[in-house]
């Protein structure tokens, strides 16, 4: 019964906030009326600030969009969500207050139960099995790395294998290879900026224009847009 949008990033190139995502996004939450957004992610801007971000890049679709943050009762306005929003920012702020506000077990329910969940950058991060691909720096330490597990694999949003010239430091690629070698029967699937993941019930598929790759016992191999990943659900 999933219904997963799972975005690398809400800009790809010079677009606007969300725009590349917008058709998406669209078809995700067809037939509904409202959603919840989760701001945890945003750590440099308020919550009401980007809450007012997402409600001004999705205002052509006429939904009722409110921030989790405005809400008494945090698992009762998930509890009752027609669907979950969840946005970028830094991983391991929005784990934090995911776990700090006992959120895992709710969202884990709704989604699993049906209730369309889209998130991006950090928000697809956390969907699925730990945070432990994220690129973002550990500015908090939350309960624990173990993320949603809405999908059973790794996920590497904003993937890139460019390498600056003169650049000394670890690649993405080295830095996913790191991970393959202390688990190596997991997969990571490293999305490009203006690609995403659509889970429907138990079938996948990458969509978007540019290919990603699939990492696991230090393998790399391409995916391409519009290819059946339903084996990665199945592990």
């Amino acid at each position: 019964m999933k219904n997963l949008l799972l975005l690398s990033s809400s800009r790809a190139k010079d677009s606007g906030y969300l725009e590349t995502a917008l058709a998406d996004i669209s078809e995700t939450l067809e037939g509904l009326d409202s959603a919840v957004f989760i701001p945890y992610a945003g750590v440099s801007i308020s919550y009401d600030e980007y809450t007012v971000m997402v409600q001004s890049a999705l205002s052509s679709l006429n939904k009722k969009i409110r921030g989790l943050h405005e809400f008494d009762d945090p698992t009762q306005a998930i509890e009752q969500a027609q669907a979950i929003l969840v946005g970028g920012g830094n991983t391991f702020h929005l784990l934090h207050e995911i776990y700090r506000f006992g959120l895992i077990d709710p969202i884990q329910e709704k989604v699993n139960g049906g209730t369309p969940y889209i998130g991006w950058s950090a928000g697809s991060n956390i969907s699925g099995k730990s945070i432990r691909t994220t690129n973002d720096m550990p500015i908090i330490e939350p309960k624990s790395f173990d993320a949603l597990n809405l999908a059973p694999f790794q996920l590497n949003p904003h993937y890139t294998d460019y390498n600056p010239p003169e650049f000394h430091g670890e690649t993405r690629d080295m830095r996913l290879e790191e991970f393959m070698q202390v688990e190596p029967e997991t997969p990571i699937l490293a999305i490009r900026e203006g690609t995403a993941l659509r889970i429907r019930h138990q079938h996948m598929t990458l969509i978007g224009p540019e290919p990603g790759f699939a990492f696991k016992g230090g393998q790399k191999v391409a995916i391409q847009p519009q290819q059946d990943l339903s084996q990665y659900l199945h592990l």
